[in-house]
């Protein structure tokens, strides 16, 4: 039988939760389980019941969370059945309460959600009645007829309902019997009724056993020793007006309180018709320490703290007693109720806390579980729950009072690394009462920031000739991210360059960013190239970026200068011959030499550094040029040996040196017969010389045509590319020189105002030097030719009405304006005696003297 009554208590059960699904949300599970069940007693199977993978429940870390100081349960997961953790005792969870549930939560990761189950335990009878005290005295006076009631002591049972006292009991005599009432909401009582009249003489003490039965299967029961003294009392029982009082009453009232006034008569008299009232112990009930009661007037008064959410209603028993002998007394009832006062303010309870949060985390993922419960009753206990401030997180309902804790905008750890939010729980109160807690929030890491760099190019100046190995440049990034998200390397990456391999040419450091040579460099071979560094965190998956540099190499004074034709021989002596009768500043020669550097290194200057005879000779010092500073006389000697001196302006300055021998002669005549050595034969002029004439004249004046034909070709290609590369740029140098650089070339024009002749140099410039000074000049000035110009010096490009010169740089010096390098096209017409002179706007100048 106790098989079968089990099996049917585990059909209701189910039949139970499942009219409780029907009813609720999918995230609401509800089971029945009575009290004191033994350890590992399966309560219900959640993964069933929430249509859960028993697969996915280990690696979803399935576990029960509650805010109990006991784990009451736990879950299985290899079946996800939940069982039994530890004893659960009813009447110590739930004490004088008819209903009784455990509230819990069914918790799984990845993704994160919560399912709430609430457990309801119902009541076992593991609790006999008990009566207050052993023994009971009452007074009788025998003179009192039969139908006499007396209250008796209630008996107290921890258990509820059914396993509740349901009956009293009295033993076996011939006087007495015991009549029992059903309060409907305050229990069983139970009265002693007089039977039969007693007779003092024959028995004056009598003794009853009052038995208290519950109704539990097997029932228990608690018994009471009732002594009844047999006494002559007087033969009228005092009457209350009223069998039930009512009062309603507010909590936290002051102690003194008047509540009500209870009253009572006897139609006796004198000592016999005073009655004094007093209350009545009742169980373990505590109305003896909230109420006292005037023992003259009846009146009741609060005694002591009362607390509507420890005892909602107090059923007080009064008594009233008269003073006759033996005394007469009678009973009444005054129901107390108690008024919800809002003296309890929310109470908010954090059950789980996932931190910290990934950066790059979802809207809506949960971060708490958020427990919110009052005391108070009705709307003193109805909360409603926010979250103070703007911040990316909010609160989402789940089941009446539990709330969940989510990401509501985007979060950003290199803004804000920590959360403090704040969780405000106020109920509907008048006033109001609310509670703070605050929650505190902390945000991981995630790759989400690319290296960066300080600059977007990086310029590297690096002399040529310095040795392997040295360290260039230190390329410096960062990444606002945390750890390895943080942790830089660097590496080169190799571009495509017609000349060069990057990696062998510089390395890189990937910790500190150092950039070194691999090889040493020559800036006639290579004046700049290009490459870009690349730096990548250590995060996963890497981010990057990259950085363009460039390396200009500066020139060194590492060439000397060399002498070119007819001068060039280094261990000979050169000789020249010059007429005694030359004037002043004759040509002797010219000395001619380049350096293989650029700028200064470059710049070259010519001295005499042996000379004999009487200084006869001079040298220009930047044309080169040897000439005789006055007329010959009879004392100079007719050989003059001359050592010229060409040094460059580099620091230090390198040098070479060639000899020339000046031999005087007599005449001119003497210097071309010294040079051709074959006597003049004069012929008479004959046809055949004619016809001759006739026929090499044709023939250069074919060869001149074709020739300028050839160039005017080639000016014409030259000016249809020539909007391809934008303006020229001139530049002057220190020694006077200019350079004219279009596009990718450039080139130096070099001449001097020291020399009679129109002598062009043109040689490859150096990359423009970090020393120059940059001007802006204003063009669109209109000269002509006669015109008095700036006495300084300028740069710029004509272009004729008739566009003759499309091209020319120009030198003011004087007043008077010189074109250099002019190109003139085949349709011109005029010269340039009336252009518009456009200027640079930009022009690179380094000035110095001519």
């Amino acid at each position: 039988m106790s098989t079968m009554g089990n099996l049917q208590e585990y059909v209701l059960v189910q039949i139970f939760v499942a009219l409780c699904l029907c009813g609720r949300s999918a995230s609401q599970l509800s089971y029945s389980i009575a009290e004191e069940e033994n350890k590992g007693t399966v309560v219900g199977n959640i993964a069933k019941d929430l249509n859960l993978n028993i697969q996915d429940l280990g690696t979803r870390d399935l576990r029960i969370v509650s805010s109990y100081s006991k784990n009451y349960f736990d879950v299985n997961l290899r079946n996800g059945n939940l069982f039994v953790n530890d004893k659960i005792d009813r009447e110590e969870l739930c004490p004088k309460t008819t209903s009784c549930s455990l509230r819990i939560q069914a918790m799984l990761s990845h993704p994160l959600s919560a399912y709430r189950i609430e457990v309801s335990v119902s009541d076992v009878n593991d609790n006999s009645p008990q009566f207050p005290e052993h023994d009971y005295l009452l007074n009788i006076s025998e003179s009192l007829a039969a139908g006499e009631r007396y209250f008796l002591p209630l008996a107290v049972d921890a258990d509820i309902g059914s396993n509740s006292v349901k009956t009293y009991r009295l033993s076996q005599n011939e006087h007495f019997s015991v009549e029992t009432q059903s309060g409907l909401d305050h229990g069983v009582s139970a009265e002693l009724v007089l039977q039969k009249a007693l007779d003092r003489e024959k028995q004056s003490v009598i003794e009853l056993t009052l038995t208290a039965v519950d109704g539990g299967k097997p029932p228990r029961s608690g018994t009471l020793r009732v002594i009844v003294n047999v006494i002559d009392a007087n033969d009228n029982t005092p009457s209350f007006s009223k069998t039930l009082y009512k009062v309603r009453v507010s909590e936290n009232s002051q102690s003194g309180k008047a509540l009500i006034t209870v009253n009572a008569t006897d139609l006796d008299e004198g000592m016999n018709s005073k009655i004094l009232f007093s209350i009545l112990k009742q169980g373990n009930a505590n109305n003896l320490n909230a109420f006292d009661i005037n023992p003259e007037t009846g009146q009741i008064t609060v005694k002591g703290t009362l607390d509507f959410e420890e005892t909602p209603a107090y059923e007080v028993r009064v008594q009233a007693v008269d003073q006759g002998n033996p005394p007469r007394s009678a009973h009444a009832k005054v129901l107390i109720e108690i008024i919800d006062v809002n003296d309890n303010a929310p109470e908010i309870a954090v059950t789980s806390l996932m931190t910290p949060v990934r950066e790059d985390a979802e809207i809506g993922t949960v971060v708490a579980f958020i427990t919110v419960s009052d005391k108070d009753g009705g709307t003193n206990g109805a909360v409603k729950c926010k979250v103070e401030g703007s911040i990316p997180f909010k609160l989402k309902s789940n089941y009446k009072h539990d709330y969940s804790l989510v990401v509501d905008g985007p979060l950003d750890r290199e803004k804000t690394s920590l959360y403090n939010v704040t969780v405000t729980a106020a109920d509907e109160g008048s006033p109001s009462l609310s509670s703070h807690r605050v929650i505190t929030v902390h945000v991981s890491d995630v790759n989400d920031n690319a290296p960066r760099f300080t600059e977007p190019v990086i310029n590297v100046y690096v002399k040529e000739n310095s040795p392997a190995g040295s360290v260039i440049h230190t390329i410096n990034a960062f990444d606002p991210d945390l750890e390895n998200n943080a942790k830089l390397t660097y590496s080169v990456l190799d571009t495509a360059h017609a000349k060069l391999q990057i990696p062998t040419v510089v390395n890189i450091n990937s910790e500190t960013g150092d950039i070194t040579t691999m090889q040493s460099f020559n800036f006639e071979e290579l004046k700049t190239f290009q490459f870009k560094v690349q730096a990548t965190d250590s995060g996963v998956p890497s981010l990057f970026s990259n950085v363009t540099v460039n390396v200009f190499i500066l020139d060194e004074n590492d060439n000397s200068p060399v002498i070119l034709e007819p001068y060039s021989g280094q261990s000979t002596v050169n000789s020249e011959t010059i007429s005694y009768n030359v004037e002043a500043g004759h040509i002797v020669a010219k000395i001619r030499a380049v350096d293989a550097d650029s700028g200064y290194n470059a710049l070259l200057s010519y001295h005499l550094t042996e000379t004999k005879g009487n200084n006869l000779f001079r040298i220009g010092t930047s044309t080169g040029e040897i000439k005789t500073k006055r007329r010959m006389s009879d004392n100079d000697l007719k050989t003059h040996p001359i050592v010229v001196l060409v040094s460059d302006s580099g620091e230090p300055s390198l040098t070479a040196t060639v000899s020339i021998e000046v031999v005087v002669v007599e005449s001119s005549a003497d210097i071309q017969t010294q040079f051709r050595h074959v006597p003049v034969k004069e012929d008479n002029f004959t046809a055949l010389n004619l016809y001759l004439l006739i026929a090499i004249v044709s023939v250069s004046a074919i060869f001149l045509l074709s020739l300028i034909s050839l160039i005017a070709v080639k000016c014409h290609k030259t000016d249809s590319g020539f909007g391809k590369y934008g303006a020229p740029m001139i530049t002057t140098n220190p020694d006077g020189s200019w350079s004219y650089s279009k596009a990718t070339q450039q080139y130096d024009v070099c001449f001097s105002s020291d020399t009679l002749k129109s002598d062009v140099v043109v040689f490859p410039a150096p990359f423009p030097s970090v020393d120059a000074e940059l001007i802006s000049i204003n063009g669109g000035d209109t000269y002509t030719r006669t015109q008095t110009l700036p006495t300084k010096e300028k740069v710029g490009y004509c272009s004729n009405c008739d566009g003759c010169y499309d091209v020319m740089v120009l030198l003011w010096d004087s007043g008077a304006a010189k074109g250099v390098g002019q190109r003139k096209k085949p349709s011109c017409r005029s010269g340039f005696d009336s252009c518009r002179w456009r200027q640079a706007s930009k022009i690179r100048i380094i000035k110095i003297n001519c």
